[in-house]
This record gives C-alpha cells, sequence and structure tokens, in this order.
C-alpha cells in the first residue's frame, strides 16, 4: 500500500487530502510544525477512517532533510503548507534528494515558475515531481484543455474562482492573498503584457447556480501558463471573489489603499481573517469557479465555451485538493513521467471530475457556436456570402477598412439630431473605417466615416434574426433577414433606457449588405426618423485589415 507524507495536514486543503487519501486505500502520515497539533490531526482521522493506516510526524518545512522525510516510511510527499508566494521548493529538494515523488498546492506565480529549475534533479533521481496541483493551475488548465480541443484559434482566456462565504480562510490563505493584492501584477490583456495591481477591476461574473458575483484580478499562475499553452490573442486573466459581496468590496479598497500608500498589508491577516468569519454568515456558503473560452473552433465558426462548477455549503474547500489526489493516484499508478513540472497537461479534466463523486460537487459545460449575428439567425446565416459572416463573426478584436459615399441630413432639424450623434455629412468619397470587438455576448462597432465617428453596441441575440443595437441610452430592435445573398435590416421597435417608445416615431431603417463582384463587404444605410425626415446615408465597402 502506499504511504503518502501530507505536510500541512492541518491546514485547510491538507486535511481534505488527507481525508481523500484514506478514502481511496492510501496510508497518511499527517505531519505539521506542531508535533500535539499533528498528533491531535492524525487522532482524528483513525477515528473518521477505523482501520486505515493513519501516524502523525513534526516536519518544519524551513529546515526538512531528506532523512526527515525518509523516517516516515511514505513513498510520496504531499506539500499543502502555504503560503508558497515568495517560497523556496525546500520540501521538493528534500524530496527528490530522498528519492520520492512529490507534489503541492502551490497557487503562487513565482514559485511554480522557478520549479522546472530542479527537473534535472528530478529525472536523475527517477522521481515526479509536479507543483500546481489545485484548483490553480491544474484544474484550470484541464478544464481549458477539454473546452479549446481541436480549436483553430484561442481569442481569450479568463478563469474565476468565488469560495462561500463560511469557507475556512487560515492565516496562510490570507497571507498569499494579501502577498500581492494592490501591488503590481503582470497581466496579459489587449494584446500585450501590462501591469495592473492585484485585486483591481470590479467584474460581474455568472457563476450558474450560484449566481451572479463580483471578482478582481487575482495573482496565479495561470497568468503566465495560460498565454503560454493557449496563445490567446487578446487576454488571458485570473479573478476571484469573495462572499458577501461588501467584503469584496472592503478588499477591493483595501487593495486601493495599498497602491496609493505604499504599505504592506500583510500584518493585518489575523485581524482580516477575523473579519471575514464575522461577515460570513451575510454571505452565500455556496462556492463556484468558472473557466471560459472565446475562439475559432475546429469548424472555423466563432465559440464560446464555459466551463462551471458549484459546491453546496461546507464542500467548496475539498476543490483544491482533488488535482493532488488524483496526481498522486497516477502517480502511485505509473503514469505520469519523472521530472519536475507544473501540472498541467498531466491531467485531464474527467480524472478530476471523478474525484469529485464523494462531494457535492456540480458541474456544466455550456458551448454557443457564432458570434450573436449567427446565433439569432440560425442555420440561414450559413448561406450567407463568406465576406458577410467573416465581418459578424470573427471573434475578439477586427479592423475593417474601405471607402463610402455619405448623403447629409435632410433640413436643419435632421442636421441638429446627425451631428449629436456623430453621423457624417455629405462627401462623394472618403475613408470608411469599422473596429468591431466581438466577446461572444455582445459586439461593440466603432465606426469612423468621412472623420466623423459613432458607435453602438450590438447584442441580446434572439430567435427570428432579432438583435438589439444601442447607440448611448437610444435601444433599437432589429430583424436581421437574409434575401438571397444579402443582410437585410428591419427596425421593430427601439427604447429610451428600458421604457418602451411608440413605434409611430420609431427611427426607421433601410439597410442591407451584400457582396460586390471583387468579393468585399458592401454596405448601404439609410436612417431616417419621422417628422424630421433623413438623418444619413452611408454606403461602401469595407476589408479587413491584417
Amino acid at each position: 500500500m502506499t504511504r503518502v507524507l501530507v505536510v500541512g495536514a492541518g491546514g485547510v486543503f491538507g486535511a481534505r487530502l488527507c481525508e481523500g487519501l484514506l478514502r481511496q486505500g492510501f496510508e497518511v502520515v499527517a505531519a505539521g510544525r506542531d508535533a500535539g497539533r499533528a498528533d491531535a490531526v492524525a487522532a482524528r482521522l483513525r477515528r473518521a477512517f477505523p482501520g486505515a493506516v493513519v501516524e502523525a510526524a513534526a516536519l518544519d518545512t524551513a529546515t526538512v532533510t531528506p532523512g526527515d522525510l525518509l523516517a516516515t516510511g511514505a513513498v510520496l510527499v504531499a506539500d499543502a503548507a502555504g503560503p508558497f508566494q515568495g517560497a523556496e521548493p525546500a520540501t521538493a529538494r528534500a524530496a527528490i534528494a530522498a528519492g520520492l515523488h512529490y507534489v503541492d498546492l502551490a497557487d503562487g506565480r513565482d514559485f511554480v515558475a522557478a520549479f522546472p529549475a530542479l527537473d534535472a534533479a528530478a529525472k536523475a533521481a527517477g522521481v515526479v515531481a509536479l507543483t500546481g496541483c489545485s484548483s490553480t493551475p491544474a484544474l484550470s488548465n484541464a478544464v481549458l484543455d477539454r473546452l479549446t480541443a481541436g480549436w483553430r484559434e484561442v481569442v481569450w482566456v479568463e478563469a474565476a474562482i468565488s469560495p462561500g462565504a463560511r469557507a475556512p480562510r487560515g492565516l496562510s490563505v490570507m497571507r498569499a492573498i494579501l502577498s500581492w493584492l494592490g501591488r503590481p501584477v503582470r497581466v496579459f490583456d489587449g494584446g500585450e503584457w501590462t501591469t495592473r495591481a492585484g485585486w483591481s477591476g470590479l467584474y460581474r461574473r455568472d457563476f450558474g447556480r450560484a449566481g451572479r458575483r463580483r471578482v478582481s484580478l487575482c495573482e496565479t499562475p495561470d497568468l503566465d501558463l495560460f498565454r503560454a499553452r493557449f496563445q490567446p490573442r487578446e487576454r488571458a486573466l485570473f479573478l476571484a471573489g469573495l462572499e458577501p459581496w461588501p467584503t469584496h468590496a472592503g478588499a477591493w479598497v483595501l487593495g486601493r489603499l495599498v497602491s496609493l500608500l505604499r504599505c504592506d498589508p500583510v500584518p493585518l491577516a489575523g485581524l482580516l481573517v477575523r473579519l471575514s468569519g464575522w461577515a460570513a454568515p451575510f454571505g452565500s456558503d455556496r462556492g463556484a469557479m468558472r473557466v471560459e473560452a472565446w475562439g475559432v473552433d475546429e469548424d472555423g465558426r466563432a465559440a464560446r465555451a464555459v466551463w462551471r462548477l458549484v459546491a453546496e455549503p461546507g464542500e467548496g474547500p475539498v476543490t483544491p485538493s482533488l488535482p493532488a489526489l488524483a496526481a498522486i493516484r497516477a502517480i502511485a499508478a505509473g503514469r505520469v513521467a519523472p521530472g519536475a513540472r507544473a501540472c498541467v497537461g498531466e491531467l485531464t479534466l474527467e480524472a478530476i471530475v471523478a474525484e469529485m463523486a464523494p462531494h457535492g460537487l456540480a458541474t456544466e459545460i455550456v458551448v454557443e457556436r457564432g458570434a450573436p449575428y449567427a446565433r439569432a439567425i440560425g442555420p440561414a446565416f450559413d448561406g450567407l456570402p463568406a465576406a458577410i459572416r467573416a465581418l459578424h463573426e470573427t471573434p475578439g478584436r477586427s479592423l475593417w477598412r474601405g471607402e463610402a459615399s455619405t448623403g447629409g441630413a435632410d433640413g436643419r432639424l435632421a442636421a441638429l439630431v446627425a451631428r449629436i450623434v456623430g453621423f457624417p455629412d455629405q462627401q462623394s468619397a472618403c475613408p470608411a473605417e469599422v473596429a468591431i470587438d466581438a466577446d461572444g455576448t455582445r459586439s461593440i462597432w466603432r465606426r469612423r466615416i468621412g472623420g466623423h465617428a459613432f458607435s453602438s453596441v450590438l447584442s441580446r441575440p434572439r430567435e427570428g434574426g432579432r438583435v438589439e443595437e444601442r447607440f448611448g441610452p437610444v435601444a433599437m430592435d432589429l430583424r436581421l433577414t437574409p434575401e438571397g445573398d444579402r443582410l437585410v435590416y428591419r427596425v421593430e421597435g427601439w427604447r429610451l433606457g428600458p421604457i418602451p417608445l411608440p413605434l409611430v416615431l420609431a427611427p426607421s431603417t433601410v439597410a442591407h449588405e451584400e457582396v460586390d463582384a471583387e468579393g468585399r463587404f458592401v454596405f448601404d444605410v439609410e436612417i431616417s426618423a419621422p417628422l424630421v425626415g433623413r438623418l444619413v446615408r452611408y454606403r461602401g465597402w469595407l476589408v479587413r485589415e491584417a
């Protein structure tokens, strides 16, 4: 029977890992810095798993030696004693020197990045050493491997974690968060590497049955690994949130203060652990995780894929231990090659999900093919000319340039309205440019025609070719209808904010798209308003800028 030494067995995640190992029939040595606490943890495990082999050991990761590890009789060392941010891989070195396999639950970006320096020693010793066997980066990368399998291009990827309000937040976890909160974090965004403050941004994300929650930028190894492994064109983010919402907002404010005052918040860790405990009764106790990708699938279609995990109350803290459990089982079975590296590409999503069976964890995958236009129009979209489909379905950011002619407004009042919106005046031939930012749920169109700029947001695709186009506070309900090789636009309603307005007063649009003899995208749009007359007409062609 394989014996596993679990360092940090008395911690939030180490305790769950011990339980998972015993459930699978492994022998466990529960280790910690304090001998009395290690004995207490071992005694509790023996009561929970009668007949199982459980021993205790006192180990200090700062001074551990190969002999200390060998004395436990273990063949594999699992390190769950964080925080790993800024730490040296002393336990991993000692395990390799002792000829023992090693895994850890590290989520420290610097720790995971430096870990491959141990690869040569691990191979020489014939042992496996895997770092990051946790929710990040092992689980998040396994999910993305599954979501993007066969894709031609990845535009952006994102992962987000939102623990339940009553999830235990130990001192080491809090210190790990405070080590980067408010401090510069290197992140790939906008198609380039840039620096942003940790816990900046107040994003709102849908976690399925766990609801919509606020999340902010979190520093994890995935910020490097997502970019290296999936090569997203535009961005790779990892976000995290706290329940309840005021707790998350408080962390955001603290991050702003750290950025402005350049102070060290780590000494506040104990106080913040207590404060989070006091706030816990006011938030949801469901833990949640989501991973999302947007790109071009194996068929050349825009695709958005989302994976969600929801943990019932009390079960969320088990999640970070499951990739480690799956990795230990794979190593014990001889399915992992020797060497030291991050635990990415080593475990399939199915292998990790299999470890969730004894717990109240539910997962789902939702895949949407096509941009909003394609989803609204349905199968008829595929019959449109390639140039029209390309403009409406290119994921991410794309730039289209060409030439247009414009007809100005009819009368002074129409000219005033057109000027407020930003519509161009009359020009016989002028440059035309459309920058589109499509994220799978909406498309932002920024037009510049004849030196005049105006923009709109297309969203809410619905059956029957219906979409919403919003110009500032005014929203138009459009119906898109393929007619032969043309795509025709018709206005079916309009609103000022959420307030419906009379259709008889709605602006009318005579608009269609087609392809010219040179295969270029051609547009012809005329917009008029009742009692005012024509506001603008613009027509021309566009091709994609490389």
